[in-house]
């Protein structure tokens, strides 16, 4: 066995882990280590990952295991990719607000914070498991991402949170561009899951307003979002904020519509029954359905580019320090920065204009009070968290998602 990389995948038994698995070869990794507590998922999904080593002539080891200690032993990666409680909870996260009048989703607003309470002290508690025993950088794509790495950063780890988002922008825009998507800088700034586009370079030359001028009509109705808006914004949002550009909309849908967490955990149940054939060794085109889109370019880029020092640029989450001005220097943003061995180096940003450097601050700010409550779990230091978010902000309104929460047991 040569001697490459450890990379460990907590939450290896996710339906997501063959879209990691299909890129693996892109690494010299020696050891890779997919770790998972529920028994069925290990050995369904770990199955598939070991046909689909086999047929990519992957000479290295692949461990499926639920002992996390050995699993992030002597790691030099440790990915993290968990859903605490399950899809099950996922559902309840997406429909408790909606009873009180509030949009249901599994990262942005009381659903988000219920799903950050859950999962911020798990995270933790794996990666002081990992500081135990290795040097690992974390990589964090568990949402949501921006209040899990700031939980992470805020206790001393090396980490750096990762979402597809950007990447997608970017592969879509460069096959439009007919160039390779390496070429395209993506430069979008704000918060996890608040972000907008305002520039897209090539040969360090901003296209993106060529972009809209060909296209825009095609990425507003990807957005579900007006053409004009972009026009005024002279950027592009990400999906997620038509939570806040939409809301009213969006509300109303929700109460008519199917739960995103009903829709996946069907798609979830079909892709486990494709996954348990014994003759399938790639990942199934229903795994589209799923989300997580290059999910695995993503996170394996990032992992290349902290391996070899190449200097690529790749969107992520990281301290602020400095890079947006209005903003704390301990606030976690999500970026375009130059990755090395050290870590990854934000680009520098023209600030924010204040219709978007608003929003973005107040949302730092709630982020800041979820980390709290995350590790206090006190009951006011919830609902003063839930008062903090710009879809709430009504002290009746967040003591009535604190009961429900309460009673959905999700607190």
């Amino acid at each position: 066995m040569s001697d490459g990389l450890k990379v460990a995948v907590i939450g290896g038994g996710s339906t997501y882990t063959p879209e990691l698995v299909s890129g693996l070869s892109r690494l010299d990794v020696s050891e890779f280590v997919l770790h998972d507590i529920d028994a069925e998922r290990r050995e369904v999904v770990g199955g598939l990952a070991r046909r689909m080593l086999d047929k990519q002539s992957y000479g290295g080891g692949l461990e499926i295991t639920d002992d996390l200690d050995a699993a992030v032993d002597g790691a030099d990666f440790v990915l993290i990719q968990i859903r605490v409680g399950g899809q099950q909870v996922r559902l309840a996260d997406e429909t408790f607000p909606l009873r009180c009048g509030c949009i249901g989703q599994e990262t942005t607003g009381a659903g988000g914070l219920a799903k950050a309470l859950r999962t911020v002290p798990v995270v933790l508690g794996i990666a002081e498991r990992v500081r135990a025993s290795s040097d690992a950088w974390i990589i964090d794509f568990t949402n949501p991402v921006g209040i899990v790495t700031r939980a992470l950063l805020d206790h001393g780890h090396r980490a750096i949170g990762l979402c597809n988002v950007a990447i997608g922008f970017q592969r879509r825009w460069s096959q439009w561009l007919g160039v390779e998507s390496a070429e395209l800088v993506v430069d979008q700034v704000g918060l996890n899951h608040l972000t907008w586009v305002r520039r897209a370079l090539l040969g360090g030359r901003d296209v993106l307003p060529d972009l809209l001028a060909t296209h825009g009509d095609e990425i507003a109705a990807e957005l579900e979002l007006p053409r004009r808006l972009l026009d005024e914004l002279g950027a592009v949002p990400s999906y997620y904020l038509r939570y806040f550009y939409a809301h009213d909309e969006v509300l109303r849908e929700q109460l008519d519509g199917v739960p995103r967490a009903q829709t996946v955990a069907e798609i979830e149940h079909e892709l486990l029954e494709l996954y348990r054939d014994p003759n399938l060794d790639e990942k199934p085109a229903l795994l589209e359905r799923r989300g997580g889109a290059f999910y695995s370019e993503a996170a394996l880029g990032l992992v290349a580019s902290l391996v070899s020092g190449d200097g690529a640029v790749h969107e992520v989450d990281v301290r602020n320090n400095g890079t947006i001005a209005g903003l704390h220097d301990d606030d976690v943003v999500e970026l375009p920065a130059r990755v090395t061995r050290a870590g990854a180096e934000p680009l520098p940003q023209e600030p924010l204009p204040p219709g978007l450097l608003g929003l973005v601050q107040h949302t730092a700010a709630y982020e800041r009070l979820a980390v709290v409550a995350a590790l206090s779990h006190d009951p006011l230091d919830v609902k003063k968290t839930l008062l903090a978010h710009p879809l709430i902000g009504q002290y009746a309104l967040a003591e009535e998602l604190l009961a429900q929460m309460a009673s959905e047991a999700l607190v």
